[in-house]
Order: structure tokens, then sequence, then C-alpha cells
């Protein structure tokens, strides 16, 4: 069933008032770590069921193939693995935005080694036990939102997906990207205008006769 101009709007609005993401204890997430950095494996297994289904959301919003995110996903875990063992983690606090960062920097290594942008694939797809939770404010019934994503040009792209599938903070974004959280927050109105321009060009014409 097509989504309809009212759905549209609400479905961009949702990104909009979307609350500050739900945070994992700070001091927790500090024991988690530095009891993984010991081999503790419970504190591993920890620290993954806590992050795995965000990098995968991540991964598999830019990449668009769930086999590849999950290679991505695991990746990032083995260089989060390694870099803990050997003493080569030195983010103390940070540990969001680090992970993040692997994140990004393996999409970004696929995008060049494929030397051409990922294709989208059926939204149906996406309904797995991989699917990071509360994504569903994001999912269209039939993907409209999901294609709108994709017509953004790679900045505006990536503030909404670090935003909304990686469900990171302002404050870890600009912590990731190096950018001021006021310029991220610009950044992300400027986006959601333009998804919205996309979804209903009508409706965001200034021009046109409003009812």
């Amino acid at each position: 069933m097509p989504v309809n101009r009212v759905e549209q709007t609400r479905m961009v609005s949702a990104l909009s008032f979307q609350p500050e993401p739900e945070r994992h204890d700070d001091e927790v997430i500090r024991l988690l770590v530095h009891r993984a950095a010991q081999g503790e494996e419970d504190a591993w297994r920890g620290l993954v069921d806590a992050y795995s289904r965000r990098v995968f959301a991540m991964a598999r919003s830019r990449l668009r193939d769930d086999d590849l995110a999950e290679e991505i996903t695991q990746s990032v875990f083995v260089t989060v693995a390694t870099k803990l063992c050997q003493d080569g983690y030195n983010e103390q606090g940070r540990f969001e935005p680090w992970l993040f960062r692997i994140t990004m920097n393996r999409v970004r290594d696929e995008f060049r080694r494929r030397g051409r942008h990922a294709r989208p694939t059926d939204p149906t797809h996406l309904q797995d036990s991989r699917q990071a939770p509360e994504e569903s404010t994001t999912e269209a019934p039939n993907g409209k939102l999901r294609e709108a994503i994709e017509q953004l040009n790679d900045t505006d792209r990536e503030i909404i997906e670090l935003r909304h599938h990686g469900q990171l903070s302002f404050k870890q974004i600009s912590d990731i990207l190096n950018q001021p959280v006021g310029t991220l927050l610009a950044r992300h109105h400027r986006a959601l205008k333009k998804l919205k321009a996309i979804m209903d060009p009508i409706e965001s014409d200034p021009s046109t006769p409003k009812a």
C-alpha cells in the first residue's frame, strides 16, 4: 500500500523529534571494556550484545547487503578485540565514538574496494534478528523513507545514519567527525528538510498554493 503524504511527513517528523538515544551506563561500559581487555569472555560478550546490532545497522544502511554488513560487523569487533588485548585502546570514556569510527572506516574501505556505490536491496530483507532496536521510525512500509535517504548526498546521509542508525548523540557524532555540535545540528536540520522535500515535493514547494 502506498504511503500517503501525511504518512510521509509523519515519518520525517519522527526523525526530527527523536529524543537523545538512550545511553548505556558509562561506568558499566568502562568496566566491560576494562574486563574485556583482561580477557574476560563474559565482558566481551556484554560488549558485543550491547553494540553489535547497532554496528550491523550502520553498515547495512550504507552497504545495502546483509551478508557484507555481517562481515563488516565481525571485522569491526575483531579490530576492537585486538586493540583491547594489545593495549591499543586509548579512547578512555569515548568507547562508542571510537567503535563507530572504526565502523565508518571499514565501510569506507569497502566502498573504495568496490569502486562503486552499493546497490539497494529489498527492504523486506531487513526484518531479521540483527535489525537494530527502535528502527521502526526509519522503516517505511514500502521503503519510501529509505529510498529518500539514498538520494541524499554523502554528507547529509552520513549525519542521518550516524544519528538514526548508529543511535549516537550529537556529542558523540561530534567526537567522530571532529565538528562542533552546533554545526552538526544545523547539518541534521538541513538533511531532514531535504528528506521532506524529496518525499513530498509538492508540499515542500513554497510556490504551491495551500488548501
